[in-house]
């Protein structure tokens, strides 16, 4: 099938570079933008209580004043703020007031409320409630801001701006710089790698020019996915997209380009050589984007809204991906002869010289020759990857414990895993103002001030509320362990008296696990000490954080095993065997649970960070169990293909490492240092995904395809591949190629 596809592209290569070109314009000029949601609310079904409790309290409570962002004022030079400091503050007030600026409906006094030490005040600002969670909320922080700074000139006062929209407006800007910080990175290292691999710049920039092209119909296609289900994604998909793109389409370009340089050097054609490439490992593309869809796919059996997003999106990435390597790329080698192809830097400067030297001479005399020193056909001696593989074939056993023992003991660690849910100060730095502000407001007042819970307490009978009533209901709910007050003057009755939003303080900051812990105690206490004729929901981002932990613990449930399974046929489809898919399996599972436990050790132990970001292990899971799938596909797909050449399973191991290690290095390198760019994000989001990828992508490639999966394959022999008989010899005898030995990738 897939030497038919290469033979296809390969006549009609610039039928085939048209169309994509083609489909990339048309599809980018009308696809609908790929827009971001900061509610984490919306993120979750409407069963979960926290959404119920915001429907309930838009219903009965539309006027409620319910503040948007906080606009505190201190001095300048730090110190306390004396009275002609708190008159400047009720001026900036009334300034902003005055201003009009759109959204922003009431801009109350500072009045009372300053701090403890009298260091700062605190401005609480409504910000219209149908706009609160959209791009035009950070338009009215930036506005205000601006008015803020232009306010306080001339004055020793200065205004901080924090609160819900002004996280909305710092996470924007820390999104479009991590954005472009990951996206250079990137670029620089795949192009550096590519270069020290090949010595070629013109390979080099392939793919970085093809995944340009196809990156344009994924992301057109992703927009009008969202549009057509109904998507809601976060603020971090847009930097995912970028590393899954060229991380995943580099890895796919290697696979290609490592054969096609291996056919070069055994003498096919350059056609002949795309077309046997193609036929060669496009299968194993095929699987290996395959298990990395499903796995993706599956993300849509998530509760979250955010994973349900996320998910479609990076199957469609990859999935693009994927046909673009078997298309568009294998087209653009099939006309580019080699040697311009594998032409290097100084190669270029002698060719130009000797050009320009002819045009000085008038052009006169014959055009300079364009023959160059087949650099690509040199082999390499004493591979070092001939050397690991000679290593797996003579002790098999020993590779496989070894491997294996550094991949248990990693997972023991992850044994210390725990989970946090501050995704606002986890997405960016926290010298952003909106975090300086949220400190602010922690140190002065109750860690859970700033944001505190809310329960609503409604009749079911018809009945209004009485007022004795409800103050026994608060002194039952101030009693709940972690509740720092229910202050009576913040309890607010609906117009019709049968609806009471109690405002209820936590102790603790209300992202923190101990405000959730909390959480689960107040509903108790809330739902067993309502009056009768009466029915509760708990409110607020506490409450809206405890049901994301449920939703997380079910998705755990559900997204993994089904995630496995889907994988776990595709590679038993492709490999025709029910063994192998099995340890397979096995080992990237090690995979995950040593990324973890790594993970765990260096943030949690050494970086003494309270715990992992929330969704982390369904990233690790996905990232690694589906890309470290990958590199198994490839070197076991190899491994079969020396069997099925004659040689025995351990013979086998030992030249699948030699000649797929290269690729599998190669690519496993530039795939983590990919996702390595996330550390230049500068917040714990990015930093514990970045790390987290990378480093289970180092061990995917560099444990368990190059040790673990062969020497496992070698012990079993033939019984890897029962029922089936992918293992059995064809009449050929070893190809030629196998006397081509690729040039390594220790070039990196």
């Amino acid at each position: 099938m897939f030497h038919r596809i290469g033979h296809f592209v390969v006549r009609r290569a610039w039928w085939v570079i048209g169309a994509w070109l083609i489909a990339a314009v048309a599809i980018i000029s009308t696809a609908p933008a790929i827009t971001a949601q900061t509610d984490e609310s919306k993120f979750l079904p409407k069963h979960y209580e926290s959404v119920q409790a915001s429907e309930l309290q838009a219903e009965a409570f539309p006027a409620n004043f319910s503040p948007g962002a906080y606009a505190v004022f201190e001095r300048k030079g730090g110190g306390k703020l004396d009275e002609a400091d708190k008159a400047t503050a009720e001026k900036v007030v009334k300034g902003l007031t005055d201003k009009h600026i759109e959204y922003v409906e009431t801009v109350l006094p500072v009045g009372k409320s300053y701090s403890k030490d009298g260091t700062f005040g605190v401005s609480m600002i409504a910000i219209d409630k149908k706009v609160l969670q959209k791009p035009e909320a950070a338009d009215a922080a930036k506005a205000l801001r601006e008015a803020g700074v232009e306010l306080t000139a001339g004055t020793p006062v200065k205004m901080l701006l924090g609160g819900p929209a002004a996280s909305i407006l710092d996470q924007q800007d820390s999104s479009k710089l991590a954005e472009a910080l990951i996206g250079v990175g990137t670029f620089v290292i795949i192009l550096l790698t590519l270069w020290l691999i090949f010595r070629s710049l013109t390979v080099a920039w392939l793919p970085i020019l093809s995944i340009i092209i196809y990156s344009m119909v994924a992301n057109g296609l992703i927009g009008y996915a969202g549009k057509l289900f109904g998507l809601k994604s976060d603020n971090s998909m847009s930097a995912i997209l970028i590393v899954v793109l060229f991380g995943v389409g580099t890895d796919y370009f290697l696979f290609l380009m490592f054969r096609y340089r291996e056919r070069l050097r055994a003498g096919d054609e350059r056609k002949e050589a795309v077309v046997n490439a193609v036929g060669r490992v496009g299968e194993a593309i095929a699987s290996a984007a395959g298990a990395v869809v499903v796995a993706f796919a599956v993300l849509v059996l998530s509760s979250l809204g955010m994973f349900t997003a996320l998910g479609p999106s990076l199957a469609i990435a990859v999935a693009v991906t994927a046909l673009a390597s078997i298309t568009l790329v294998p087209a653009v080698l099939s006309v580019v002869p080699e040697r311009v192809l594998f032409r290097r830097v100084v190669e270029w400067l002698r060719w130009a010289g000797r050009h320009l030297a002819w045009l000085a001479r008038g052009a006169r005399g014959p055009r300079p020759a364009g023959n160059f020193p087949e650099h690509w056909m040199r082999q390499s001696k004493g591979s070092r990857f001939a050397a690991l593989g000679g290593g797996v074939q003579r002790r098999p056993a020993v590779a496989a414990l070894a491997s294996g023992l550094v991949l248990v003991a990693l997972t023991v660690a992850a044994l210390g895993y725990k989970g946090t849910f501050d995704l606002t100060s986890g997405s960016m730095p926290k010298t952003k103002e909106s975090m300086v502000v949220q400190d602010r407001m922690m140190k002065a007042f109750s860690a859970g001030a700033a944001d505190p819970s809310h329960v609503y307490l409604a009749s079911t009978n018809g009945a209004k509320l009485d007022a004795a009533g409800l103050d026994t209901y608060r002194a039952a709910l101030a009693g709940t362990p972690g509740v720092a007050a229910v202050p009576a003057d913040r309890t607010s009755l609906s117009k019709d008296g049968l609806t009471a939003d109690i405002t209820v303080v936590l102790k603790d900051a209300p992202a923190t696990n101990k405000a959730i812990d909390t959480m689960g105690s107040l509903r108790e206490t809330a739902h067993g000490s309502a009056p009768s004729g009466t029915k509760v929901l708990v409110g607020g981002q506490t409450s809206v954080l405890k049901d994301i932990n449920t939703a997380m613990a079910h998705d755990y449930k559900l997204v993994f095993p089904v995630a496995a399974l889907l994988i776990l046929l595709i590679l038993a489809f492709q490999l025709r065997s029910l063994v192998a898919p099995w340890y397979l399996m096995a080992s990237v599972g090690l995979g995950f649970g040593a990324t973890l436990g790594a993970t765990s050790l260096i943030f949690q132990k050494i970086g003494g960070e309270p715990g992992l970001m929330f969704m982390l292990p369904i990233f690790i899971y996905l990232f690694v169990v589906a890309i470290g799938t990958d590199y198994n596909i490839l070197m076991i797909a190899r491994l079969r293909e020396e069997v099925k050449e004659g040689r025995t399973p351990r013979e086998a191991a030992g030249e699948a490492v030699k000649h797929a290690g290269p690729t599998v290095a190669a690519a496993g390198f530039i795939l983590a240092a990919t996702f390595g760019t996330m550390l230049l994000a500068g917040n714990s989001l990015f930093s514990q995904m970045g790390f987290s990828i990378a480093f289970g992508i180092i061990v995917s490639a560099f444990v368990m395809a190059m040790f673990f999966t062969p020497a496992i394959t070698a012990l079993l022999g033939h019984v890897a591949w029962w029922p089936g008989h992918g293992d059995s010899p064809s009449q050929d005898g070893p190809a030629a190629v196998r006397d081509a030995e690729p040039e390594p990738a220790g070039r990196l």
